[in-house]
């Protein structure tokens, strides 16, 4: 997995925190906590990627590749 993979995974947490935030404003607590969950396994995912990336790239290395990542987002905004 990529940053790019990160960032996207980040991304998609923080929407699915909203939501469910969002949910519980308005009662629907079913909603809200699928919502949690997904918003869970999307920040896990990213937390795996991260690791990996830890363990494999420099400081250096990492912060082009993340540079990299971040511009690739924005560039879907």
């Amino acid at each position: 997995m990529s940053l790019e993979e990160a960032t996207r995974q980040l991304q998609s947490a923080l929407h699915d925190a909203q939501v469910a935030f969002d949910c519980v404003g308005l009662g629907d607590l079913e909603n809200a906590h699928t919502h949690v969950l997904t918003a869970r396994v999307a920040v896990d995912s990213a937390e795996t990627t991260l690791r990996t990336a830890l363990e494999r790239m420099s400081p250096d290395e990492a912060e082009r590749e993340g540079e990299k990542a971040v511009a690739a987002l924005e560039e879907q905004i």
